[in-house]
């Protein structure tokens, strides 16, 4: 399986992923298997291309997952992280403090149902936290708490350490940061 940066070609498979993953078009049933809060346009897609944001994992010419990640100026346009940035800002990580020049969003991250479990999203964290590293000391993301599934992979595999919990349009979520210097495999 070959992680990369996305192209535009990449985009219908990666909004294929989306739709059968997003939270809105799943059954409480099929949520406990993980899903997606935060919707992606083509467009907006498109943008995140351009900022080298959108890294994705593929086999046989197949989008079998993605990981999302930008800048706090181009996330403002979700109501959600202005208002999670605002919680953090001033607050220290890996002796960082958070604002919004020297941190970025993480996120959504969506892996096929068939690979859930195996090596594929740390591989492909870790692509995008190579990229994002030179950019940034501080990476975020934030977890809906229903979703238990995605906060076991991020705590457990990847080392993310909850720094905050909040309520947002009636729901409870997990702020969640990583220090982006820190390979998630200690080999490397």
């Amino acid at each position: 399986m070959l992680t990369r940066f996305a192209i535009n070609d990449d985009i219908p498979g990666i909004s294929v992923l989306q739709e059968k993953n997003l939270f809105e078009n799943l059954s409480e049933s099929e949520m406990e298997d993980g899903f997606v809060t935060t919707p992606f346009t083509t467009a907006q897609l498109e943008a995140l291309l351009v900022e080298r944001g959108v890294f994705v994992a593929v086999e046989d010419a197949e989008i079998m997952g993605y990981a999302i990640a930008a800048s706090w100026e181009y996330c403002a346009q979700w109501p959600i992280f202005p208002y999670m940035l605002a919680r953090l800002a001033g607050s220290s990580f890996v002796d960082t403090v958070i604002s919004d020049t020297n941190s970025y969003q993480y996120g959504p991250v969506c892996i096929d149902s068939q690979l859930r479990g195996t090596d594929l999203f740390p591989r492909l964290f870790e692509e995008m936290r190579v990229e994002f590293s030179t950019r940034y000391p501080v990476g975020i993301t934030f977890i809906n708490q229903v979703n238990q599934r995605s906060y076991e992979a991020h705590t457990r595999k990847i080392g993310m350490a909850v720094v905050d919990t909040f309520e947002f349009s009636g729901r409870r979520y997990y702020s969640l940061a990583f220090d982006s210097a820190r390979s998630v495999f200690p080999s490397l």
